[in-house]
């Protein structure tokens, strides 16, 4: 790898973020399988959807550049998608992993708010003007996506798992 410019730098990370994001395209279904609230299946399934639209504003993004579009294994996603894995595979109570998840997922949208605040500001900063549109776009759903797994976790999933499996039947009529 050669990071002697700043487009240099901006391509590269476009590649890894362009990876990431595939390698979400894999693991939501997985996530929305995994997760026993009717709310938080529904949020990763939302979230599959928009992902398919981060891949695509990338390939604009790339065509807008001239490059070629492809991506370079992101370890870091790879790692965070594993550790989330080990939480789907975990025995216990439902909430709990419920709030496994909503954990591991968060740390999946801080790493993507940082990727493409980044990439957004050397798109800028290049006068890639549509990219930076593009970038920003995706950035906002990114910042969606993460304050409505707080809101599952506040209003829902924290709070259920909090009371554990007698008080969560109870209060719910099961």
């Amino acid at each position: 790898m050669n990071l002697e410019t700043l487009k240099e730098l901006y391509v590269n990370e476009l590649r890894d973020l362009y990876n990431a994001e595939n390698q979400l395209l894999k693991a939501l279904p997985k996530m929305a399988k995994g997760a026993s609230s009717d709310e938080l299946k529904k949020a990763f399934e939302k979230h599959l959807e928009q992902t398919k639209g981060h891949v695509q504003r990338l390939e604009e993004v790339f065509e807008e550049l001239g490059e070629k579009t492809k991506g370079k294994t992101c370890q870091a996603m790879k790692g965070l998608i594993e550790e989330g894995s080990e939480v789907l595979k975990a025995d216990g109570e439902a909430s709990v992993i419920d709030a496994g998840i909503i954990v591991a997922a968060q740390k999946v949208e801080h790493y993507e708010i940082a990727g493409y605040g980044s990439v957004r500001t050397f798109a800028q900063l290049l006068g890639q003007d549509k990219s930076a549109e593009l970038l920003q776009e995706t950035l906002d759903e990114e910042s969606e996506a993460n304050e409505l797994l707080n809101k599952l976790a506040e209003d829902i999933v924290n709070p259920e798992a909090l009371m554990g499996p007698e008080m969560a039947s109870v209060s719910s009529g099961r």
